[in-house]
């Protein structure tokens, strides 16, 4: 970052918290295996997860990942740079697998449970992935490809293994026999979560010399062209991070080693990942997952246990808690951080949520490419509701005109960042990267402004990206899919604003077979896309606008839905 010199150039410099400095040193640790050693020694005796009823410490951590990190290199003879892809909601087994494949010098591939065979076979073919940790609910769809990928070991977890008995049994007996969210799945080879532990336990772990510049993750995120895409974040990456973040929440007045945070959102989503798994290494804190947080009755249950301190989400979360009729239960008194991120947050539910719990929601702005943090409201009460804040420590954001040239106050344009945060670039894609570098500068593809005092403010997404409950679809995929349905000619996909996902799914479909019904075409969709990216509005036309060379044009198709809304 440059030394800042003007309130002119820098204008939000005169709202940083008090005791917040200006850069952060990104290379505070030469890997994420140092901070995750350094973190579990110095807050050993302290509960770093609570799942389900069962917390483990900081010292326990260290000690089942350290088993885990030593049977990757000794039992499947994984070497430093091999990925290590992981599907599953957020249990305890989570962090022990990521951090113990981080401490084996493994680069981590964090997949969506409630992707499709299709979706996985691409990112574990595209990320070279040799070897997976996957929850037993999903590993019926990893049968169906897993011969087209290039893994080579199984480890299947169930979702009680390490709640100790008689609890383990019971969950993974209710899970399997009772609910029946495990399909029967055939993988022979596959080694039990808990076996890999013991086969661990068996030999000494050899550290691993690991660099900044090493990768520590390839996070997937969707492609202008429809095709996921490794967004490729290094170790210094993430330190970057973790260390703006913890500067940024010091105001907050959480003590070191005490604090508990909410992590409602999945450990998959770079959200989670930066702001809650890494993260609490450096503060101490405990993490609360909540492995599904649709069960809002079940959510608020956990909520009630615990005097929480900060809390994660996005505002379809917020959303849903504010309306549930028992979270007038929850003690938010100790509640000193809000953050808000992933979708826009609603005015409105930034006021109730203020109202409720005496604190104010501090929305945040980032992407994958990013680690994922550029910017957030100042936690010391400098709260601009609708605004993505100012930029972190060592971070700096501008707003430049189709020219390239910096646009006046308050005039928008594209957002573009640069700090240590920034990725180096896509997996195996250096033209998908070059789009999106200006020199050290990443452009975004956001529409925003920034207003006199330095505050951001988004005032648009990319041109074609569609926004539901935090996650981008994009329709190029969308349009590739159901286009391969039976009876479909043509087909155009739009976003629909929606007030409580933000955006649904839209489709207009020319028939090839006159039989075909709507009920075919989500059928379809069903068995090839994660259910959020699932339409839910489906409108058959006898025809699509098109430009001059025949290019199916979204823009009039959204032009025409946004007028029937203003009617």
């Amino acid at each position: 970052m440059e030394t800042p010199t003007t309130d002119q150039k820098y204008p939000w410099l005169r709202f940083y918290p008090k005791g917040v400095p200006y850069e952060i040193n990104p290379d505070a640790y030469p890997s994420l295996a140092a901070l995750i050693e350094e973190g579990c020694q110095r807050f050993k005796d302290r509960p770093a997860y609570a799942c389900m009823g069962k917390q483990i410490t900081y010292g326990e951590l260290d000690h089942l990942s350290q088993q885990f990190a030593s049977f990757l290199q000794n039992d499947l003879g994984l070497k430093k740079g091999d990925r290590l892809a992981i599907q599953m909601p957020n249990t305890l087994q989570y962090p022990i697998a990521m951090f113990g494949a981080l401490r084996a010098g493994l680069a981590v591939v964090n997949t969506n449970p409630l992707y499709t065979p299709r979706e996985m076979q691409h990112q574990f073919k595209d990320s070279g992935a040799k070897a997976i940790v996957i929850l037993a609910n999903f590993a019926a769809n990893l049968e169906k490809i897993l011969d087209k990928t290039d893994i080579q070991h199984v480890v299947v977890t169930q979702l009680g293994d390490l709640l100790g008995f008689p609890k383990k049994q019971i969950v993974n007996a209710v899970v399997k026999y009772v609910k029946k969210l495990v399909p029967s799945y055939s993988l022979p080879n596959a080694i039990p979560f808990n076996d890999a532990l013991n086969r661990g336990s068996r030999h000494a772990f050899q550290p691993v010399a690991i660099k900044s510049s090493d990768l520590a993750f390839v996070q997937y995120t969707g492609g202008t062209t429809g095709v996921s895409k490794g967004a490729m974040l290094t170790q210094r990456n993430m330190v970057a991070n973790v260390e703006g973040q913890h500067v940024w929440i010091t105001p907050s007045g959480i003590p070191e080693g005490q604090g508990i945070f909410v992590a409602a959102l999945p450990l998959y989503h770079v959200y989670a990942l930066t702001t809650n798994a890494l993260s609490a290494l450096k503060s101490g804190c405990m993490n609360l997952l909540i492995t599904n947080p649709r069960d809002l009755n079940a959510f608020i249950d956990d909520l009630k246990k615990y005097k929480v301190s900060a809390f994660t989400g996005v505002n379809t979360l917020y959303n849903g808690l504010l309306n549930h009729p028992r979270i007038g239960e929850v003690d938010f008194s100790n509640l000193k951080v809000t953050s808000a991120g992933g979708m826009a947050l609603q005015t409105s539910v930034a006021e109730r949520w203020t109202k409720l719990t005496g604190n104010t929601p501090c929305e945040g702005y980032g992407l994958t490419e990013t680690s994922p943090v550029l910017s957030s409201n100042p936690v010391d009460g400098t709260v601009r509701v609708g605004t993505i804040g100012i930029p972190w420590p060592s971070t700096t954001m501008r707003i430049i005109l189709e020219d390239g040239t910096e646009a006046p106050v308050g005039q928008p344009g594209e957002i573009v960042a640069r700090g240590p945060q920034v990725f180096p670039g896509y997996y195996n894609r250096p033209d998908e990267t070059a789009q999106v570098m200006m020199g050290d500068w990443f452009k975004t593809g956001d529409i925003g402004v920034m207003n006199e005092d330095g505050f951001f403010k988004i005032v648009d997404r990319k041109k074609d990206m569609i926004l539901v409950s935090g996650f981008n679809v994009y329709p190029n995929e969308i349009e590739d899919v159901v286009a391969q349905c039976p009876g479909v000619l043509e087909v155009a996909c739009i976003g629909v604003p929606d007030e409580k996902s933000t955006e649904i799914v839209k489709i207009f479909v020319v028939k090839k077979d006159p039989a075909l019904t709507a009920d075919d075409v989500k059928a379809f969709c069903r068995e090839n896309l994660t259910p959020y990216k699932i339409p839910k509005q489906i409108e058959f036309r006898t025809e699509l606008p098109k430009s001059n060379v025949g290019k199916i044009l979204r823009r009039p198709l959204r032009d025409e839905e946004l007028a029937k809304q203003k009617k």
